[in-house]
């Protein structure tokens, strides 16, 4: 039987710089280690500790795995000493992954902010593999600074994608920057969608899935249809420690992905 405990062995494989503070790391587990989109993984710094994860890289393939990681604590401050060839932990998967079945058909959004894009790439991929099964994908990202984008690279092949538009603003004026300014919800003035079954994800910093939240209600949006990545407080992955619960919800097991339905009975969910 799978001990759920135990970490696998992951060679670090690439290590790829995002912004001063996020980095993509690439992991080639020593044993089979699958995901869906959405689920989430627990690393482990051999001598440190471990923290919650999820992979932004492709579900579909199943040989490695990517992580991108902010740098803002014990374990990701060991793993940023860390060198391709050097070997971490890496148990799960954890949690539920998108139906992707669900949604096919229907239009997409995608909302981001800062380090929040990274869930939702592994996301953004899966439904690029089978982009014909979707009308229409919109990424709308926010960053602080031009300098905080992540994926710099990438979002411009993005935009190239069938039915594909990819929006993008910083927080406040910056001398390099000529695109929107504002922070993410000036993206959402414009939702020319299907409100009513249209799909949209969201994952970023609390405050700002607070206000997409609000933003997209009023917009007129099902909060059945409304996606967030609820990644707080969690810890053992498999819903015993409690530290993710909120109200009858383990953010680990029926999580980590909650609708804004699922979450509008609490005060402050986010």
């Amino acid at each position: 039987m799978k001990n759920l405990y135990r970490p696998i062995d992951s060679v670090i494989e690439d290590i790829k710089k995002e912004t001063p503070a996020i980095t993509t790391y690439r992991f080639r587990p020593k044993e089979p280690l699958t995901f869906e989109a959405g689920q989430f993984v627990e690393l482990t710094v051999p001598g440190v500790g471990e923290a919650p994860f999820t992979p932004s890289s492709n579900p579909n393939v199943k040989d490695t795995l990517e992580i991108t990681i902010m740098r803002v604590g014990t374990v990701t401050e060991a793993l940023e000493r860390m060198k391709v060839g050097d070997i971490v932990g890496i148990r799960g998967p954890y949690g539920k992954g998108y139906d992707l079945t669900s949604f096919a058909g229907k239009e997409i959004l995608i909302v981001g902010g800062g380090v929040g894009l990274a869930p939702l790439r592994s996301l953004i991929l899966a439904l690029f593999h089978e982009i014909d099964k979707y009308r229409k994908i919109s990424i709308r990202y926010g960053a602080r600074t031009p300098d905080d984008i992540v994926y710099k690279d990438l979002l411009p092949q993005w935009a190239k994608m069938k039915n594909t538009e990819v929006l993008l603003t910083i927080d406040a004026p910056h001398p390099s920057w000529t695109g929107t300014v504002g922070v993410i919800t000036v993206l959402l003035e414009d939702t020319p969608f299907d409100m009513k079954t249209a799909a949209a994800f969201v994952c970023g910093p609390p405050i700002m899935l607070k206000f997409v939240n609000l933003k997209l209600i009023e917009k007129g949006w099902d909060p059945n249809h409304i996606y967030h990545s609820m990644e707080r407080n969690m810890s053992c992955g498999l819903g015993k420690c409690g530290h993710c619960m909120m109200g009858e919800y383990y953010i680990c097991k029926d999580g980590p992905v909650l609708t804004a339905a699922q979450v509008a009975k609490f005060e402050d969910p986010f």
